[in-house]
């Protein structure tokens, strides 16, 4: 027997982040997504016992500011690919906006980092996306580039091979034949 999950990442990290800085008795508040701010003076080897635990769920407590920004890139391209609306503004804008940086600044910096682009994660981003699109909501190419703010079917399928190898077609396809052979079982 099979059963299929689906996951909200970020619900699941935030869970398990209240739960063990509960466990610690900590007084906390979740600023935001991925940020804690701790309302006492937290004793050395409680943060290295903290950050131990966290770090068995993948959880990792970021001590450099800029590697604190890259990850609230990351963050704000994630939420911007998983709008349920497409965007009506540029990346770009959308980034700098959200993070009060240029993005020129914001790019330089996340290059620097990463050793790739912003651009390029965005489209990785936009791909894995179209992927979930495909395999969960069951929608149609047309659908999953309106839904990702491509300019045209043929902008994402260009795109998604570059990435992935196939085509979103050939991928649809090893889908629905993984669910026959999956409903045949």
């Amino acid at each position: 027997m099979k059963i299929f999950t689906k996951f909200d990442y970020n619900a699941v990290c935030k869970k398990v982040l209240e739960d063990k800085l509960s466990a610690f008795s900590f007084k906390y508040r979740i600023v935001a997504f991925g940020e804690v701010e701790f309302l006492e003076k937290i004793p050395t080897d409680k943060m290295k016992e903290l950050k131990s635990e966290l770090e068995d769920y993948g959880i990792t407590i970021i001590e450099n500011q800029k590697t604190v920004l890259i990850e609230k890139i990351k963050e704000t391209i994630m939420e911007m690919v998983s709008s349920e609306e497409p965007l009506n503004v540029k990346a770009s804008v959308y980034l700098s906006e959200k993070l009060s940086h240029s993005y020129g600044y914001l790019s330089n910096l996340f290059s620097e980092i990463t050793y790739s682009s912003i651009e390029n994660y965005i489209m990785l981003q936009k791909i894995e996306r179209a992927k979930n699109l495909i395999i969960k909501d069951s929608l149609t190419l047309t659908e999953v580039a309106y839904k990702l703010n491509y300019s045209s079917v043929a902008h994402l399928s260009t795109q998604f091979k570059n990435i992935t190898g196939i085509t979103p077609s050939q991928f649809q396809r090893i889908i629905s034949k993984r669910r026959e052979i999956a409903n045949k079982k």
